[in-house]
């Protein structure tokens, strides 16, 4: 949804902007052209790896580019520690990046074999792997149904906590031929693999996902400038209540004016194009001046 983006941040020369998920820079590439000659862009990602080919795709830009290590919740403290008192645009796109899904080693997708990773920033200590063999069967399944929405959460739990009392679960693979197993036979037949809710809600879990969300949208009315334009990209449900909920709060609060009374969605062009994309929803808002 880059264009659309693009249009509800509006970016103009000399602003400063966020963005707070660069992945590896697709769309600061958007951004940056229009903030020139004298805009700066923030980009910060949890992934040092995205980061970096971020750096390498941003190199025509780098006067005007901070790469930042960080994690968007700490947002505020980021923006003290670099002088910056507020910003004129802020962008955040939820979920995984291609970068993520496409690595098998990183353990994000049950399409090829890899470890029970699942983490954002290598560097972290929680992996999936230590949740779904250290975690109780009602911890599991509730993380399964409050954060995947999983109808057969408990029946999940229960055969993660029997098969591990014969070997710890170690792979993606593993694990989803397990939860497939453990789901009643109509629940295989549907559009969505069996295993894909357990996988996000491990996912959301590892990395903190609607925790580092709810602290961000906390204090989104206190890193905006006067005008400024923000825009969160969500994938699933959750992750847009939360965002709605707030932008709807702000907006009564008088703070700033939702600029999408309904979610934008990506067109059948750019699902056709990148399937990914289908459960994407574009939210946005202007600071009162």
């Amino acid at each position: 949804m880059g264009a659309e983006v693009l249009t509800a941040l509006c970016p103009r020369a000399g602003e400063v902007f966020v963005d707070g998920t660069a992945g590896t820079g697709g769309h600061s590439l958007m951004i940056l052209p229009h903030l020139l000659p004298n805009g700066r862009l923030v980009a910060i990602d949890r992934d040092r790896a995205a980061l970096d080919l971020a750096r390498q795709r941003l190199a025509e830009f780098a006067p005007q580019v901070m790469f930042l290590h960080e994690d968007y919740r700490h947002l505020p403290a980021i923006l003290r520690d670099l002088g910056i008192g507020g910003v004129d645009g802020l962008l955040l796109d939820l979920g995984m990046s291609s970068l993520q899904v496409d690595r098998a080693e990183r353990g994000f997708s049950f399409s090829q074999e890899g470890p029970l990773d699942m983490r954002m920033d290598p560097e972290q200590e929680r992996t999936a792997e230590r949740i779904v063999n250290e975690a109780s069967a009602d911890e599991l399944a509730t993380l399964l149904e409050t954060l995947g929405e999983e109808r057969y959460a408990t029946r999940i739990a229960r055969r993660i906590v029997q098969e591990r009392r014969g070997r710890p679960l170690l792979t993606t693979t593993q694990l989803a031929r397990l939860v497939a197993g453990a789901v009643p036979p109509r629940a295989r037949r549907g559009r969505l693999h069996p295993a894909t809710r357990t996988f996000q809600a491990l996912r959301m879990a590892v990395n903190d996902e609607l925790g580092a969300l709810e602290e961000f949208l906390g204090c989104l009315g206190g890193l905006l400038n006067p005008g400024a334009r923000a825009v969160i990209l969500t994938f699933h449900s959750l992750e847009d209540r939360l965002v709605k909920r707030a932008f709807l709060q702000g907006a009564r609060e008088g703070r700033w004016a939702v600029r999408t009374k309904k979610p934008l969605r990506p067109s059948p062009e750019e699902v056709a194009q990148n399937p990914r994309a289908r459960s994407a929803k574009l939210r946005a808002l202007e600071a009162r001046s």
